[in-house]
């Protein structure tokens, strides 16, 4: 199993950040606009589409607002790997700032490449729509 993680800061308060982030039916406007570009919630399996055309289903498994922390699973669409798991969390940083903490578990391990290259992509649209 191919693990990712990505951490970066963010010039935000952490409860600005978190009140985004577990706003889990509009990450296509207040999360990663652009990056994604439709959103919609079917119960709690989240339908997310991305500006490459890909659609992923995502089960929705926790909204941890003590933690700050979200986690979901990819269950279904046109990207759907065998396993798929991920967790985002905002932690409190000194002077007001935020970190923010992705972690993606994906088999087969061949998909942590390209994977990989999205969760770059969507962490630089992240941290630019975070700081505003």
């Amino acid at each position: 199993m191919a693990h990712i993680r990505k951490e970066f800061l963010i010039d935000n308060a952490p409860e600005s950040v978190w009140e985004a982030l577990r706003d889990v039916g509009a990450v296509h406007e207040r999360l990663a606009p652009g990056f994604v570009t439709d959103t919609r919630m079917e119960a709690d399996v989240r339908i997310v589409t991305f500006a490459n055309g890909a659609v992923v289903h995502e089960l929705v498994v926790d909204i941890d607002d003590e933690a700050r922390r979200v986690a979901y699973a990819v269950v279904g669409g046109s990207m759907a790997p065998k396993h798929h798991h991920a967790s985002m969390q905002v932690l409190a940083e000194t002077g007001g700032r935020s970190r923010f903490v992705w972690t993606t578990d994906v088999t087969p391990d061949e998909l942590a490449g390209p994977i990989g290259e999205m969760v770059e992509q969507g962490s630089l649209v992240m941290q630019e729509a975070l700081n505003a």
